[in-house]
């Protein structure tokens, strides 16, 4: 299969390396993409199932609401405090059908993810070129996002083919979701390291 990015392999990994990439264990669904398919953003957008429209939606919907009140004090910012006990219990819900559209078949171990793409594993290797169709899960974070991906680099490592890949049809909204997870969990993991040495000096 052949792609139909015409860009050259230094413009696309120039485009993996725009956004902002962290090293982090996921799971990842991927099938090959037939060309035809691929052709078309507004077909893309017919073709996501609905459970990932669904969560982004909410999603987007629900920050548009509290973002107005974050500034608000006094009696209000108890309300305030509810509604995000409501946003959190609406994340689990999303996170739970969200995790029902993960297909074991399919299923790979990402490693690496950004607003400009990702890095996964396996034992058997995808062509460079080739255009796959992603479910990225961040279940942890009770996120998952669909989108179309093209491998741009193969590299064979301890048995594994790892896979470098650049959406190639995301919406942007997914790719705020995909961007600010990675930034939280950039936070996270400096928070773990700085604890650890914490401990240690201690010790």
């Amino acid at each position: 299969m052949t792609s139909i990015n015409s860009e050259t392999t230094e413009q696309k990994l120039a485009k993996y390396h725009e956004f902002f990439s962290i090293e982090h264990d996921f799971t990842i669904n991927i099938l090959p993409l037939e060309l035809s398919k691929a052709t078309s953003f507004e077909q893309f957008l017919i073709d996501m199932p609905t459970p990932f429209k669904m969560a982004s939606d909410i999603k987007s919907i629900d920050q548009s609401a509290l973002r107005p009140l974050q500034s608000i004090s006094g009696v209000a910012s108890q309300l305030v405090e509810f509604l995000n006990h409501q946003s959190a219990k609406i994340d689990l819900l999303i996170g739970y059908i969200l995790s029902q559209q993960d297909d074991e078949e399919h299923r790979y171990q990402g490693i690496e993810f950004g607003g400009g793409g990702l890095l996964f594993s396996s034992k058997t290797t995808f062509n460079v070129a080739q255009l796959l169709e992603l479910k990225v899960f961040l279940l942890n974070k009770n996120s998952a996002v669909y989108c179309y991906g093209e491998v741009i680099e193969v590299q064979h490592k301890d048995d594994l083919y790892i896979h470098k890949v650049i959406f190639h049809f995301i919406r942007e909204e997914d790719r705020e979701i995909l961007v600010r997870n990675s930034l939280h969990e950039q936070s996270r993991q400096l928070q773990a390291l700085a604890e650890k040495r914490n401990q240690e000096g201690k010790e």
